[in-house]
């Protein structure tokens, strides 16, 4: 096996990118802080072409050098908006008729293994801050709450990695 050249890889141009069919997925940002994990959310929603990002609360939004390294472009692909109260967020996507679910560890939360999207549905993930998780307001607001289940002895996952397990696992039930 050969390693592939990134001018192998036939990857969008931006405007390839802006014109492609998206994936019914929206991603909501509920004041993470750390900057790192806000670009890797960018990153990881440009490679399943999530439909858009917002950003709430204490949540940066680019440009930022920060976000920026591990963005690495993303911020130029995926469509964003920053807005100062995730509330807001969830209700105006909830009349257009999204789906909101909290990412987070709640009594009757499903276990992500167990859930199954519908299709032709659109759906809002709602990730919190990295010591305080998903607010109890934007939870509350929630359609549901997905828990993806963990078998060690730590609690929690790094919200980045979270995000990226839950995109691909929708991902992959959307498009079978």
């Amino acid at each position: 096996m050969r390693k592939l050249e990134n001018s192998e890889l036939e990857r969008k141009s931006v405007e390839d990118f802006k014109q492609a069919e998206k994936t019914p997925i929206i991603i909501i940002l509920d004041d993470v802080r750390s900057l790192h994990n806000i670009g890797s959310v960018f990153r990881t929603s440009d490679a399943f072409l999530i439909e858009k990002i917002y950003l709430c609360g204490i949540t940066a939004s680019p440009p930022n050098k920060e976000i920026h390294k591990t963005a690495l472009g993303a911020t130029e692909t995926v469509t964003w908006e920053h807005h100062n109260n995730v509330v807001e967020v969830i209700e105006n996507l909830k009349k257009e008729g999204a789906f909101i679910y909290a990412i987070e560890q709640v009594e009757k939360a499903i276990f992500l293994n167990n859930f199954i999207p519908k299709k032709n549905k659109k759906y809002a993930l709602v990730f919190g801050n990295e010591v305080f998780g998903v607010s109890q307001d934007a939870i509350n607001l929630s359609d549901g709450v997905i828990e993806i289940p963990q078998l060690g002895s730590k609690h929690s996952l790094n919200i980045s990695v979270s995000a990226g397990i839950v995109v691909w696992d929708l991902f992959q039930k959307l498009n079978k």
